[in-house]
């Protein structure tokens, strides 16, 4: 044997495992040590739940038989201003339908008009909405508004608002809803009352009677 071969034989990398290892453990290792380097963050977590649950309930909202009804009576009257004039359940519709189309930040306005003249469920939608958006401050605030025994209304009530849960905690764990999501017509009319917003990323008019009619068009499907 050469020279060469003695330096080659020494620096073989030996194949054998060592004594002692156990490749079991060291594959379960491995796999616990993946698994805590891609799970969430439970606030990134917290989120994602509650951005689900809010367009599950969205989508739960838009469908009521009497969804387009509200939106009609909230476009009746364009100018109208005033909280007697308003139907906040209508406001509360558009502010869904608006989340539903990723104008978001135009459904929180209304979501607000809506909240702010005593609708529970807007509140809390308006929850879920901070909520999501990581802002905890504010999600607390109007879970706040929501279980506030001071409001007395006739808005959806405790009751309603537990429906609501139960509604979106069904279709989280079953992938199934009956509630349709908003078609692409509804769509085009949602980008058709945005471009008419000089100067503003936020849809602040109240939809009108063409709106309204294609909403009248989904809730009959």
């Amino acid at each position: 044997m050469t020279v060469i071969d003695d330096l080659l034989a020494d620096a073989r990398i030996p194949t054998a495992p060592h004594d002692g290892f156990d490749v079991g453990a060291a594959l379960r290792r491995l796999a616990t040590d993946a698994a805590v380097a891609t799970a969430p963050h439970p606030d990134t977590l917290r989120a994602a739940q509650a951005g689900q649950r809010l367009s599950v309930i969205c989508r739960w909202i838009l469908n009521k038989p009497d969804a387009a009804d509200h939106v009609d009576r909230l476009a009746q009257d364009p100018d109208a201003a005033t909280e007697e004039q308003l139907d906040v359940d209508g406001a509360l519709v558009f502010a869904c339908l608006l989340h539903l189309t990723d104008h978001h930040e135009s459904a929180q306005f209304w979501w607000q008009l809506a909240a702010g003249a005593g609708h529970r469920a807007a509140a809390y939608c308006l929850h879920l909405h901070h909520l999501a958006l990581g802002e905890s401050r504010e999600a607390r605030h109007w879970l706040y508004v929501v279980t506030d025994d001071v409001i007395d209304t006739d808005t959806p009530n405790d009751v309603f608002l537990a429906t609501l849960e139960a509604v979106a905690a069904y279709v989280r764990r079953t992938g199934t809803s009956s509630a349709n999501a908003p078609t692409a017509g509804l769509e085009m009319e949602i980008d058709r009352l945005a471009t008419t917003e000089a100067g503003s990323c936020i849809i602040v008019q109240r939809p009108d009677r063409r709106l309204a009619d294609r909403l009248h068009d989904f809730t009959r499907r």
